[in-house]
């Protein structure tokens, strides 16, 4: 039986048997995987509910009298209510699902295109994906509203100071990622939407690279919408979810019109649905849905301060051993940090460097991760990017130096 489901104290070995591809190989070797934070991997168990869906009981949702329907209607709703209980939602109608981080960011973006007037400011931080800047970016051409930056410095820390100064009677909304995808930095949004909701404003936190390391409580920390995607915390792709609170919900106009979001419908006029169906257009993902339920059970049953802990440990390791590289130079070095490690080795192109490591079977992000503002910054292309899950060990982070040093090598 899994180590979810025995509730078993944290042991590697154990979880990794939970994941059918970290038994596989790529060109010949075994695969080591530091991609997380572009995808982690799905175990098993959150695999077998998917199969358990197209095998049992497919069918569509919320509309069928037969059984199939009812089954399947119950196994989305109840994975709702699991999303609900994880991020410790006031309410299930506050979770919208989606289909990932940037659609929800889009629906709270075309939402507001009714609330904002020409001169109202909004504000969005230096360390963003570029999914939690574009949708803003057209939010202001289409209403005339000022979009502001919270800077960085160059330990990939925004600076409080000038994000305080930036805030005015005129600011209506900031958005900040939790953790950037990018530097691995761990923004400190409480502060934030403290600072934020003085002047009036909404906060929206993106979460999609925090929920894999952080069991963010949206109660405590009363944000306005926090969103984030399932592949990123070992469920499937083409599904996430958008908290929003209830009174925001309430404010903003449907993002998509079609079946299911409505109440009436008639060719004078038609009514919506009730949160959070007014949200909710057309057919979902509903494998995904309750595929979503059954990765937070998985994780929430290794327990995300074990998580924590464990991942901290193995960035602290792959840290102190990539410090020791003649030539490395490390990108973001903030004091609260996790999971993620994003390097370059002299002039070498981070390209060159990925296309080796991954001929010995060790996948990396190369690029500029979706984050071409924090390149501009640091006026370089792009980073090798190593990212962790709880999956990983010690002992891939030495075949990873191993072979990274051979890659130096062979392109010096």
């Amino acid at each position: 039986m899994s180590v979810a489901q025995n509730h078993i104290d944290f042991n590697v070995e154990a979880i990794r048997k939970d994941f059918p591809i970290l038994q596989r190989k790529v060109n010949g070797k075994p695969l080591i995987y530091f991609d997380n934070a572009a995808t982690s991997q799905t175990p098993q168990q959150v695999i077998d509910t998917i199969v358990d869906y197209y095998t049992n009981y497919n069918a569509n949702i919320h509309r069928g009298v037969h059984s199939l329907s009812q089954e399947a209607t119950d196994a989305y709703e109840e994975a709702r209510i699991k999303i609900q209980n994880h991020f410790n939602a006031k309410h299930s109608h506050e979770i919208i699902y989606t289909s990932g981080t940037t659609h929800g960011i889009n629906l709270v973006a075309n939402g507001f295109s009714s609330l904002l007037k020409k001169g109202d400011e909004i504000i969005v931080s230096a360390l963003e994906h570029h999914s939690n800047i574009v949708p803003w970016q057209m939010l202001c051409e289409r209403t005339g509203a000022i979009l502001k930056v919270i800077p960085m410095n160059q330990n990939g820390e925004l600076v409080l100071s000038e994000f305080n100064s930036l805030l005015n009677d005129k600011t209506k909304l900031v958005f900040v990622n939790h953790i950037s995808n990018a530097l691995g930095t761990i923004n400190p949004i409480e502060y934030i939407i403290t600072e934020a909701h003085k002047v009036g404003a909404a906060v929206l936190v993106d979460g999609a690279q925090s929920c894999p390391h952080i069991k963010p409580d949206v109660q405590a920390l009363d944000v306005d919408f926090y969103v984030c995607s399932a592949h990123k915390i070992c469920g499937p792709t083409g599904v996430g979810m958008l908290y929003g609170k209830e009174e925001w919900l309430k404010k903003l106009p449907p993002y998509q019109g079609g079946g299911e979001m409505i109440a009436e419908v008639s060719f004078e006029k038609t009514t919506y649905a009730d949160l959070p169906h007014k949200f909710e257009a057309g057919t979902p993902n509903i494998s995904g849905g309750i595929a979503f339920g059954a990765a937070l059970d998985y994780m929430n049953g290794i327990g995300f301060d074990n998580i924590a802990k464990y991942e901290n440990e193995l960035l602290d390791y792959a840290t102190e051993r990539l410090q020791n590289i003649e030539g490395l130079k490390i990108y973001g070095t903030a004091k609260e940090k996790t999971s993620v490690i994003s390097f370059n080795v002299g002039t070498i192109h981070p390209y060159d460097i990925g296309t080796i490591l991954d001929k010995m079977g060790i996948a990396v992000r190369t690029g500029h991760h979706c984050a071409q503002p924090i390149m501009d910054y640091f006026k370089i292309p792009g980073t090798i990017r190593a990212s962790f899950m709880f999956y990983n060990t010690k002992e891939e982070i030495d075949v990873f130096i191993t072979a990274l040093k051979k890659a130096i090598m062979m392109l010096s």
